[in-house]
């Protein structure tokens, strides 16, 4: 461990391990049933942190630093656990000058390899249901506005097998449940895209510009990141359309669990989309103030959640209607990610916060959408995954 990653991890925590300081606590005690385990990545910070909710409250249970570099803020930010909880899949998004790929035996939080590399700035990450593919959105934030790719990352060996051109800043990536087809969009072309997992192929596109949303046909990649060293190459053939300013700026997709509908939220025009998986359609808008960012809906496909990062604060939705069920403040600035435990009982939010302030995560009861515990991490909290649930001992 590097001396200067140390010293923050004793500044945040107060200790080695779990921590003794008391979070800021709403209301003493939480009515959980279970303990539950969530892990959240600190990009400003080069942290790792775990944290367990409970009957008698919520706490940092752990904190890892991360990165090879001490003159380099490599910048957790997206993470993911294999589907049989014994691994935690995490990506860098900065580096010199491309992001990495890391895998980490959760519980102890050592690493099973040696991280390898991928496109420019790797972000959002999800699993194939089995566990065996990743499939990480290359961001692309620090470069040219072109035409970014997925990779495709085979898991047991930690070997990247394909980058699938897409379109320009690819971002808020998830698997649907039947691990046939992954969803991203594309934050600058205004784009959902659907990517076939058996074929590492773009099956389908679809346009979110605001009033012209609609299956889109014959597009044409014009020039792509390709790979760990940012070489870019021309597709043919090479469209001649010109650049389209993005009117929804799409920055998450959402599939339902029941694998009919996705949740697309665009962060400019302060609407989630609902866009019909069958019929490859728009079905409604929601309203939401203040900028969506990142979505998660519970595992009973009832209660649909929206981090509002332009406006600080927590939309919570019927999924089936729009209708909202709750609007809270969030405990500091900059709301970004969002995560539901599986039983559909809480829900966790991590927010960035500003210059030196600390990150935190934020727990709500999705029974009463009240606020249940936070707890401070590193700075730029962002990448958030729940990891297991324990029933009380």
């Amino acid at each position: 461990m590097n001396l200067w990653k140390a010293l923050i991890v004793l500044a945040i925590t107060g200790c080695a391990g779990r921590s003794t300081a008391s979070p800021t606590q709403p209301p003493q005690g939480t009515g959980a049933d279970a303990v539950y385990y969530i892990y959240v990545g600190a990009e400003s910070a080069d942290l790792l942190h775990r944290i367990r909710l409970g009957p008698s409250g919520m706490d940092l249970d752990q904190t890892t630093p991360v990165g090879e570099m001490a003159v380099e803020t490599e910048g957790p930010h997206g993470l993911n656990v294999s589907p049989d909880g014994r691994h935690l899949y995490m990506t860098t998004a900065h580096g010199v000058p491309d992001g990495k790929l890391w895998k980490f035996h959760a519980g102890p939080d050592t690493l099973v390899a040696s991280p390898i590399l991928l496109g420019n700035f790797p972000a959002t990450l999800d699993l194939t249901p089995d566990g065996l593919y990743a499939f990480i959105v290359n961001f692309n934030l620090h470069g040219e506005h072109v035409p970014s790719t997925v990779s495709v990352v085979y898991t047991p060996d930690l070997v990247e097998v394909d980058q699938i051109p897409t379109c320009t800043m690819p971002h808020g990536l998830r698997m649907a449940k039947d691990g046939l087809f992954v969803y991203s969009n594309c934050m600058m072309d205004d784009q959902l895209v659907e990517i076939d997992t058996r074929t590492f192929e773009v099956s389908r596109r679809f346009s979110v510009t605001t009033g012209s949303e609609a299956a889109l046909f014959d597009y044409q990649v014009e020039e792509v990141v390709t790979g760990a060293r940012g070489i870019t190459r021309p597709l043919e053939p090479l469209s001649t359309r010109e650049p389209m300013e993005s009117t929804c700026s799409p920055t998450w997709a959402q599939p339902t669990p029941d694998g009919r509908s996705i949740f697309v939220a665009c962060n400019k025009s302060n609407e989630i989309l609902v866009i019909d998986r069958e019929n490859w359609a728009l079905e409604r808008k929601m309203s939401v103030p203040g900028g969506p960012y990142n979505l998660a809906i519970s595992e009973d496909g009832e209660i649909l959640i929206a981090s509002l990062k332009a406006a600080g604060k927590v939309q919570f939705l019927e999924a089936s209607t729009g209708k909202s069920l709750g609007l809270a403040t969030s405990t500091t600035t900059v709301t970004h990610g969002v995560v539901i435990t599986p039983d559909s009982r809480y829900a966790f939010v991590s927010m960035e916060g500003k210059g030196a302030d600390p990150g935190k995560v934020d727990a709500y009861d999705l029974q009463t959408f009240q606020l249940v515990g936070s707890v401070e991490v590193g700075q730029q909290a962002g990448g958030i995954i729940f990891w297991k649930m324990e029933p009380i001992s």
